[in-house]
């Protein structure tokens, strides 16, 4: 019995430093890819393609979705305007208030938000944090979203974002965002 006892224990403690040192715990600085320098106000601004891929907790694909964004900057706060077109033929929208401070950090809020999401720049990448309310045609639940952005040689952002509902993965989401000016036909 204590033999099953100190398995547990040693599955728990493998289980929470692996949930400390993973996806959602990693700083912006230790993800740096170095240059470009990504600033979100520049390289988010004007109008933006974005296409990406949702998958669900197995790793199988649960959704593809083109956003349309507009980005507009004005000196510490900006707006980024999302309209997403679903593969199932769902359609949403999310407008991002944003604030940024002159270290590299900046926060944000939207209507599906709850609180403020933080987020921080650092060299090539930036990382954003925060809690979402899914539509309750999803089911309303309350994820906790790590989305880590990093900006590419050519001005295209590549985003990973990570969801966790009570610490479980529950799904990954891939996308490309780009100028619609470097937009290849």
């Amino acid at each position: 019995m204590m033999f099953l006892v100190g398995i547990c224990v040693a599955l728990l403690a493998v289980a929470l430093w692996l949930r400390g040192t993973g996806f959602a715990r990693k700083s912006a600085s230790a993800m740096e890819v170095g240059e470009p320098a990504i600033d979100i106000r520049t390289h988010l601004s004007g109008p933006i393609i974005s296409e990406g891929v949702i998958y669900g907790p197995t790793g199988k694909v649960a959704g593809r979705f083109v956003a349309d964004m507009l980005g507009t900057f004005d000196g510490r706060a900006g707006t980024l305007d999302e309209e997403f077109s679903f593969a199932s033929g769902a359609k949403q929208r999310r407008k991002w208030n944003l604030t940024f401070n002159n270290d590299g950090t900046f926060t944000a809020t939207a209507d599906d938000i709850i609180g403020q999401a933080t987020g921080r720049m650092d060299g090539a990448t930036a990382c954003m944090r925060y809690r979402l309310r899914l539509e309750e045609d999803a089911g309303g639940h309350v994820l906790d979203v790590t989305d880590w952005m990093y900006l590419m040689e050519n001005g295209t952002v590549m985003n990973r974002s990570e969801m966790r509902k009570f610490g479980i993965k529950v799904g990954e989401l891939i996308a490309t965002m780009r100028p619609v000016a470097n937009q290849h036909v």
